[in-house]
This record gives C-alpha cells, sequence and structure tokens, in this order.
C-alpha cells in the first residue's frame, strides 16, 4: 500500500519511514494501526534537510572546480577571454557534484545559489591572485619590467590620442581646461601608483 508524503505529495510505500523524494519522515503503522515502534531507529540518521549546505562536503567540490576555473580565467592564460565560462561553469558543476553524495539528491534553489555563488568567489580570487603573481614574476624574477613598463606607456599613449581627438570638439576654452586635466591624468596613469592601481582593477574585472 502507498501513501502521500504531506511535503512534496510523492507516493511512498507504507513500510518507508522516509520519502525518496524529499527526506521528510514519514509515520509508519503496523496492521493493527498503531505505530510500530523502532522503525524510525532502524532507518538509521534521518537524511538532511533540502535547505542546508554540507559545508565540508560543499568546499571540496568548489575547490575542486574553482582551482582549474581560477587558472583558465587568469590574464597569463590563453583562455582568459572566456572567463566568465570558466567561472560560471565550474559553479554548476560544483551543485552538480555536490548533489550525488546527498541524501535527498536534490536541495533548494537557495542551497544551490549559496555553494554556486562560494565556487564563482574562490575562482575569480583564484584567478585574480594567479594574475597578480605571473605580473610580479615577469618583473622581478624574469626581468620583463622594461617590456611591460613599454606596453603600457604605448596603451596610455593611445588612450591619450583618443582622448585629443575628442578634445578637438569641444570649445576652445572647455578644451584647455580638458587639456590641463588630461594631462594630470597621463601623468598618473604613467606613475607607479596609477599603473598598478589600473593593472588591479583590470584584473579584478577579468
Amino acid at each position: 500500500m502507498e501513501i502521500t508524503c504531506t511535503r512534496c505529495h510523492q507516493p511512498v510505500e507504507a513500510e518507508t519511514c522516509f520519502c525518496p523524494s524529499c527526506g521528510l519522515p514519514q509515520l509508519v503503522y503496523s496492521s493493527e494501526g498503531a505505530a510500530e515502534p523502532g522503525q524510525l531507529e532502524r532507518a538509521g540518521q534521518p537524511p538532511r534537510e533540502a535547505g542546508s549546505v554540507n559545508w565540508k562536503t560543499a568546499m571540496r567540490a568548489a575547490l575542486m572546480l574553482a582551482v582549474p576555473a581560477g587558472i583558465l580565467s587568469s590574464a597569463y592564460s590563453p583562455l582568459s577571454l572566456l572567463n566568465l565560462f570558466w567561472i560560471v561553469g565550474a559553479a554548476i558543476w560544483a551543485v552538480a557534484i555536490y548533489l550525488r553524495g546527498q541524501q535527498p539528491s536534490w536541495i533548494t534553489v537557495a542551497a544551490g545559489i549559496r555553494i554556486g555563488l562560494v565556487t564563482g568567489l574562490m575562482a575569480a580570487w583564484l584567478a585574480f591572485g594567479a594574475s597578480a603573481a605571473g605580473l610580479f614574476a615577469a618583473r622581478y624574477f624574469l626581468h620583463q619590467s622594461t617590456q611591460i613598463d613599454a606596453a603600457w606607456k604605448t596603451q596610455v599613449e593611445t588612450t591619450q590620442q583618443m582622448s585629443q581627438q575628442m578634445t578637438e570638439w569641444m570649445d576652445s576654452a572647455d578644451a584647455a581646461q580638458t587639456q590641463a586635466m588630461q594631462k594630470q591624468m597621463e601623468s598618473w596613469w604613467l606613475s607607479p601608483e596609477g599603473h598598478a592601481g589600473l593593472q588591479t582593477f583590470s584584473f579584478a574585472l577579468s
């Protein structure tokens, strides 16, 4: 004989102590109509609530996927243009791996979002750290500071040329003021503080 779960309304066999779909404990009755003692104890520990997260298992799955996603998303990876794909894919995959070992084998949307968000943040910070470590190694260990500064100066000069073209469209009075601000901005960009700040900001965006 089957009964219906009061939570998910799925059919449950009369001898089953827990709903196989959502894990809700079920009352088990004998043929005389009295609840059979000891049935719940023989079933073992009650299953996890679908809205809760076993973070020990979740963090293992998150870390296992966040590390490769972070490396692939770093600025020095040839596949870094797909960084959003790697991070989102790692978050979804981490939730799927977490579900495999859970009973019941489903979780609420809020629990899944929490696991995915933690995985995505871990991957993003690993990508940021890998990019910063690669830049540090290239500048101080591989002695590529000249090439890095030259490439940065080229980017600043390109930006300056674009700004000058926009300045030509303005009135002469406004243009003079804009040029002064432009020179101040250029000097800040070429300073070590400006280079480090903008590079950090670009790593964070990537």
